[in-house]
C-alpha cells in the first residue's frame, strides 16, 4: 500500500546558511525514513541574524534573530515546517506555532577551535593575553572565570567566515563554538578541546534540532512524532522549563548540563554575571515516575507553567508525557532555587548592563518578540 503522504509535498523551511542546510537535510532524512515515499523540497532564507553581521549578538538584543522571518513563512503556509537549532528558539513560541519534533541530539557541549600555531595547546597552555573569539556571553562569563589570562573577544559571521577569520589571521588564538555545529559541518578533526561542564556548561537546547509547524496541523504533527528523539525531548523540557522561569535568558548568561537515564533526570544549572565574577550553581535530578517518599523530593514549584498543551512550545509524545511532565517540573523547581540563591540580582544586573549597551542604531531596526531566551546570551 502507498503511503498516505505519497502525493503530498512537505516544504521545509531553512536558513540559508550551509550549516543550516545540512541540518534541515538531517530532519528531512530522517523524515524520509520513516516515510520512504514522501515528496518534499527545502525553501531557504536570510534571517536578521544572517543580515546583521557587524554587531556582536550581545548588543543586538532581539529575542527572534534566526527564527522570525522563517516563523512567518509558516504563518503564511508557504513551508509546512522549519528545522532550527533548538537554542535559537525562544521558550514562548509565537501564537499558533509549536515544536513538533526535537531529533536525537548531538554533542551539546562547546569545543575549542585552536589557530593552527596553536594545534597542540588548550585554553589552559595558552600564552596570557591570548584572544579567543566567541559569539556567547555565556562562554564569555565562564571562560574569563576560569582563565582569567585570556581576553575575550566577539566574532560573528557563519562558521565558514569564523573559520577563516581563525586561520588567515593572527585576531585570534582559538575560537569557542558549539561542537554539533562544527561535527556537521564535517569540521570534527579541528576541534582541540571539548569543553567539560566545570570548564564551561553548554547553552539551553544547544546540539538539538527542533522541527517547528502549525499548531493544528495534525497530519505534519503525526509525521514529526515519528522522528523525536524520546530522550532529547525530555532533556529540551527541563532545559526550556528552567530558562522560562528564570526569564533572564535574553539578557545573561544561563547555562545547563543534562543528563538523562530510562529513571530519571539530572540537571545541573548555572547563573553568572558578565564578567563572570559571580556565578550561582545548583543540580537537581528526578525520577521519571512519581518520587521515591524515602527520599529527599522536589517540592511543587511556586510558579506554574502553562503545560497544558506544550512544554514551552514542545508537544508532548503522548507516550512519554509523564517523563516530560516531570521534566518540565524539575526545569522550574531549579529555575526557583537558583533564584532563592540570589539569581535574580546577577539577572537584572546583567540585563540593565545588555540595554545599556545596545547601539541606537541597531535596537531601532529591530522588532521584539514573545518572551524566552535569545541567541545573544547562548551564542553559535
Amino acid at each position: 500500500m502507498a503511503s498516505p503522504h505519497t502525493h503530498t509535498l512537505v516544504r521545509i523551511g531553512s536558513r540559508d546558511s550551509e550549516l543550516a542546510l545540512k541540518q534541515t537535510e538531517m530532519a528531512r532524512a530522517a523524515l524520509l525514513k520513516v516515510h520512504p515515499h514522501l515528496k518534499s523540497e527545502i525553501v531557504s532564507m536570510k534571517t536578521k541574524g544572517d543580515k546583521i553581521l557587524d554587531v556582536a549578538l550581545s548588543k543586538i538584543g532581539s529575542k527572534s534573530l534566526f527564527t522570525k522571518e522563517l516563523e512567518f513563512a509558516l504563518e503564511e503556509k508557504t513551508v509546512d515546517m522549519v528545522v532550527h537549532s533548538l537554542k535559537d528558539l525562544p521558550t514562548i513560541l509565537p501564537e499558533g506555532m509549536v515544536i513538533g519534533a526535537v531529533l536525537q541530539r548531538e554533542d551539546p557541549r562547546d569545543a575549542v577551535i585552536m589557530h593552527p600555531k596553536y594545534a597542540e595547546c588548550t585554553l589552559a597552555t595558552l600564552p596570557e593575553g591570548s584572544v579567543i573569539g566567541t559569539s556567547s556571553l555565556r562562554r564569555s562569563a565562564q571562560l574569563k572565570r576560569r582563565f582569567p589570562d585570556l581576553v575575550f573577544k566577539s566574532v560573528r559571521g557563519n562558521l565558514n567566515t569564523r573559520f577563516r577569520k581563525l586561520d588567515d589571521a593572527d585576531d585570534y588564538a582559538a575560537l569557542v563554538l558549539a561542537a554539533a555545529g562544527v561535527v556537521r559541518m564535517g569540521w570534527k578533526n579541528r576541534i582541540s578541546q571539548y569543553l567539560s561542564d566545570d570548564l564551561c556548561m553548554y547553552a539551553v537546547g544547544q546540539g538539538a534540532l527542533a522541527v517547528e509547524c502549525r499548531e493544528g496541523d495534525t497530519a505534519i504533527l503525526d509525521m514529526l512524532a515519528k522522528i523525536a528523539d524520546p530522550n532529547t525531548m525530555v532533556e529540551a523540557v527541563a532545559e526550556r522549563a528552567l530558562m522560562r522561569t528564570l526569564e533572564g535568558g535574553c539578557s545573561a548568561p544561563v547555562a545547563v548540563h543534562t543528563k538523562v537515564t530510562e529513571d530519571s533526570v539530572t540537571l545541573k544549572g548555572g547563573v553568572w554575571s558578565l564578567d563572570g565574577s559571580e556565578e550561582i550553581l545548583h543540580t537537581m535530578s528526578l525520577p521519571s515516575q512519581e518520587p521515591d517518599t524515602s527520599s529527599e523530593s522536589i517540592q511543587p514549584p511556586t510558579k506554574v507553567a502553562k503545560t497544558s498543551i506544550t512544554f514551552c512550545g514542545i508537544v508532548p509524545l503522548p507516550e512519554h508525557k509523564v517523563f516530560m511532565t516531570r521534566a518540565n517540573q524539575l526545569g522550574i523547581s531549579l529555575a526557583e532555587a537558583l533564584l532563592d540563591k540570589g539569581a535574580e540580582k546577577i539577572l537584572k544586573a546583567a540585563k540593565a548592563q545588555n540595554v545599556a549597551n545596545v547601539p541606537p542604531n541597531v535596537s531601532s531596526t529591530l522588532n521584539g518578540s514573545s518572551g524566552g531566551e535569545a541567541v545573544p546570551a547562548n551564542g553559535s
